[in-house]
């Protein structure tokens, strides 16, 4: 696997423990970063780490401290740090299991990882663990210590793995009943609502597909900035039209229409016909000033 984990323990389920690495699900080094520059000169903008008794410090003299007065500072070592790690610290410890659905994704906040066995000893509770929650339809809260604070995390099955994903803690989150006079209590008509399920239905996929989705805005700024680097004139995108809100069941009407005008024509059954040859979208070659890609 060439791909780095980024945190090693143990998965936790009262006695049962099983060794997992966790790798990020996010892919790094997928977006463009722009750098800070002089605007007279174009030279950029640089950060020191500063002492202001000596001046520029160097990172390997650089130690963590807490303030517990004013100025005055204790500091604190990384051996010390660890050392406070016990063996539960280590560990995602499975709190519950709760059925699929019952959780909603407003609670993610953070990054999500797959947990992978690690080493053959920890195969079989690891395929034990990933067919009971497929199988029950459970997903499970857990609590690990990831990145030097307590995290709250959701653990679900996907494609023979398991993910792990941070939450945001229920006092963290605003509830809807603090919008509850925003709600509309709108009586909704019985033709407007037959439009929508048949829109709906024009638009919903057999099989839906993730990876037809691209980062446009990422490929424009792509070519941009290959087209300024090669010393072309940029024109001006045209301006679009003022969007107009008009009645609402003539707008259903015709982004029906629309769409089942833009919707492929299914195949008779036994009708040949010479399937069009996609070309996929290549992304341009780009060296970034900055290779730096920060977390």
């Amino acid at each position: 696997m060439s791909m780095r984990y980024s945190w090693k323990g143990f998965l936790k389920l009262s006695l049962v423990t099983i060794p997992v690495k966790a790798y990020p699900v996010s892919a790094s080094g997928a977006d463009l970063h722009l750098n800070q520059l002089h605007g007279c000169c174009k030279s950029r903008i640089k950060y020191k780490k500063t002492c202001p008794l000596h001046g520029e410090v160097a990172s390997g003299d650089i130690v963590s401290g807490y303030e517990f007065a004013k100025d005055q500072y204790v500091v604190v070592d990384p051996d010390e740090l660890d050392r406070l790690r016990t063996e539960s610290d280590k560990a995602i410890q499975i709190e519950a299991f709760i059925r699929a659905g019952t959780l909603d994704a407003i609670y993610a906040s953070g990054k999500s990882y797959y947990l992978v066995a690690d080493g053959p000893v920890a195969h079989q509770g690891y395929a034990v663990m990933w067919r009971g929650m497929v199988g029950e339809k459970r997903q499970a809260i857990a609590q690990v210590v990831m990145h030097g604070k307590e995290q709250i995390v959701w653990l679900r099955p996907l494609d023979g793995l398991i993910v792990m994903t941070q939450l945001s803690y229920d006092g963290q989150i605003s509830k809807p009943a603090a919008l509850a006079d925003d709600v509309s209590k709108t009586e909704v008509a019985a033709e407007e609502m037959q439009l929508l399920r048949t829109l709906m239905a024009a638009c919903t996929p057999e099989k839906f597909d993730l990876a037809r989705y691209q980062d446009r805005y990422t490929q424009k700024l792509t070519q941009l900035i290959e087209a300024k680097v090669a010393g072309q004139e940029i024109v001006a995108t045209p301006a679009t039209t003022q969007l107009q809100v008009i009645n609402l069941v003539e707008a259903l009407r015709q982004s029906l229409a629309e769409t089942q005008k833009a919707a492929p024509k299914k195949e008779k059954p036994g009708a040949g016909s010479a399937k069009k040859k996609t070309i996929p979208y290549q992304r341009h070659r780009l060296t970034p000033l900055c290779p730096c890609v920060f977390d």
